[in-house]
């Protein structure tokens, strides 16, 4: 199962990237990772996998946070949903990144809606309520979000939350990344391997070592505000360009 994870997780990246053929996404790849000396390219790479890290713990603490009220065999099943949807919607939003990052105005909003994820992951690492906490996942007892009082209810809010989740994750790796498109695609890849498989792990680790979210959370918020200003001043695919 592994190995079919991360191989779905390469041919997505691969897809997304848009970039021709395997030999000349290979050649992207070797070409930036050759270059890591460079200030500019390793800082790419390390907001990259801060935000794959942190991004795919909250997503386990969120989803454990909303079925932590459900009856035990119940919230094994929504966590399990959770985890797969997400694993799945990192995978599809990877193979239409290109697409995604072409579209007038969505870089912007990507921003945006990664200031959400900040304020919400700030509210986390504080504190800020409580959940009675799922067996599976250490951490969402702290998570300041209410469990659902029913299957259904926590399924559908569990899906919005990863669909939320997953986009942000791959619009935040294509943003920080989009110079470096062999980094792109090798932080692509991380990001639908480390939710497929370790983002319980990561979400304990999160919860242990608090200045990680700290960090992280300080990634996200420079590459949400870099992507707000790059999103309105594009030339080309900027929200300016629709009042100029």
């Amino acid at each position: 199962m592994i190995i079919d994870f991360l191989s779905a997780a390469a041919s997505a990246a691969t897809a997304a990237s848009g970039l021709g053929s395997p030999a000349d996404i290979w050649g992207h790849i070797v070409n930036d990772f050759s270059n890591l000396g460079d200030p500019v390219a390793l800082a790419a790479f390390g907001q990259v996998l801060m935000i794959d890290l942190v991004l795919a713990g909250d997503n386990a603490i969120v989803v454990g946070a909303l079925a932590a009220g459900l009856p035990a065999d119940q919230r094994r099943k929504v966590i399990l949903i959770g985890i797969g949807a997400a694993l799945l919607l990192r995978i599809f939003f990877a193979l239409i990144v290109t697409w995604l990052m072409g579209v007038v105005g969505l870089i912007f909003a990507g921003g945006l809606l990664l200031l959400w994820v900040s304020w919400k992951f700030w509210r986390e690492i504080h504190h800020g309520g409580e959940s009675p906490g799922s067996e599976e996942v250490l951490g969402d007892e702290h998570s300041g979000l209410k469990s659902a009082r029913s299957f259904a209810g926590a399924a559908w809010a569990v899906a919005l939350a990863d669909v939320s989740m997953s986009l942000d994750n791959v619009l935040a790796v294509a943003g920080a990344a989009k110079d470096h498109p062999g980094i792109m695609i090798v932080g692509l890849i991380v990001a639908v391997a480390l939710m497929g498989l370790a983002a319980n792990y990561i979400a304990r680790i999160i919860e242990r070592h608090r200045w990680i979210a700290y960090v992280g959370l300080a990634v996200i918020v420079f590459v949400a505000g870099k992507m707000i200003y790059e999103g309105w001043v594009d030339p080309v695919l900027g929200v300016g360009t629709l009042f100029g």
